[in-house]
Order: structure tokens, then sequence, then C-alpha cells
């Protein structure tokens, strides 16, 4: 599948409501946070109202120097989990909202070492309720 425009996190707002209000999945070479919209707008947070009618998943990417290292490897970093997200969006919850923090082991890891942690998050964000 493609990674379309509509699927990135752009504004800070959101960045912000993810980390702040959403679950923390330790993955080993990246933290995936995770927020469904539906629970966003139930605690007042400013979404746009058109994404909250869609089930589209959307997610962002942050790599930071003092974790993943110099440019080359942020960049790196960034492209494989973008491109994890892409292959495999499917297993993702409807209306949820992804925020991938990487760490340096996102440069040196197998891709199927990344993929299996990422399936098994999203596994977990799939069999748990909202509260």
């Amino acid at each position: 599948m493609r990674f379309r425009t509509e699927q990135h996190l752009r504004r800070q707002r959101d960045f912000l409501a993810v980390r702040e209000q959403g679950r923390r999945i330790n993955c080993g070479a990246f933290t995936l946070w995770c927020l469904k919209r539906e629970s966003a707008s139930e605690l007042g947070l400013i979404i746009d109202k058109h994404l909250l009618s869609t089930a589209a998943k959307r997610v962002g990417v942050v790599a930071s120097n003092a974790s993943v290292g110099h440019a080359v490897l942020r960049n790196r970093a960034k492209r494989r989990l973008r491109e994890l997200f892409r292959r495999h969006q499917d297993l993702v919850p409807a209306g949820c909202d992804l925020l991938m923090t990487a760490r340096n082991a996102a440069t040196t890891w197998p891709d199927a070492q990344l993929e299996q942690k990422f399936a098994e998050a999203c596994r977990q964000l799939s069999s748990s309720r909202p509260s």
C-alpha cells in the first residue's frame, strides 16, 4: 500500500496529543505511541473534524540526535520506520494516530526483526480496549 499525505502527522499539537495522552509500547529499536482518535475527542483534544470521521491511520516519525546520531543515521532510521508502517499499516487498528520514536538500533536491526516488533505492538493495540 501507498503511504499517502493524509497518513502523516503534521501538526505539533497532534504529536503532543499522541505523546501525552497515548499508550506507550517499547519495541526495542523504537518506541511506539498510539492514540485512538475517538478517545482523543472524548478528552477534549482539538483534532480536525474531517479526520475524526475517517478510519485513516496516521503516523509521525521522530529521530533525535541524542538517541540515533548524526543526520545520515537519523534519516536512515526515519526512512526505515516509515517503510515499516507503509508495509504493515493493515495491522494498525483503524482511527489510530501513531508516533514512532527511533533509537540507535533502528538503523542496525534487520528488517525482519523490526517487522516482528511492530507486529507484536500492533497486536497489543488491537487486543486492548479503550478505557
